[in-house]
């Protein structure tokens, strides 16, 4: 039986909650939502820009996946949480540049994107993803 592993970094803002950055069981790579937050300061940044809180949110799941062990050609799912249906061109022109940027090849990772209320009022977008380990 494989352990359960929590995933955990610097460089992604730490837990406000009782739960992990990631979770690792053998292979796969759970990333909890990761929102617009320094990891440095635990500041939210960005207010009123989706593009720029998508790309930041982004780089903290890439900074947990990395810490799994994992690289970003191994996240297999994202999912993004939006909290306006008019910020999805904008948000989506952000994650297109980001995922395309950090991914080797033409195999983009599936994604999901839910309209939805978040935590925090000034979230704009949050983001969780599933990476699968390659060895």
């Amino acid at each position: 039986m494989t352990a359960k592993i929590r995933v955990s970094t610097d460089a992604a803002p730490a837990p406000a909650h009782t739960f992990s950055q990631g979770v690792r069981k053998g292979p796969i790579v759970q990333v909890s939502g990761q929102g617009p937050v320094d990891p440095v300061t635990s500041e939210y940044l960005f207010p009123g820009d989706v593009a720029a809180q998508t790309t930041r949110t982004l780089e903290n799941v890439k900074a947990i996946v990395e810490a799994s062990g994992a690289t970003f050609d191994d996240v297999v799912m994202l999912r993004v949480y939006l909290t306006k249906r008019e910020d999805f061109p904008i948000m989506n022109d952000a994650y297109g540049a980001f995922v395309t940027a950090h991914t080797s090849g033409d195999v983009l990772p599936a994604r999901t994107t839910v309209f939805t209320g978040l935590p925090r009022e000034e979230m704009l977008v949050e983001i969780d993803g599933l990476a699968v380990v390659s060895d």
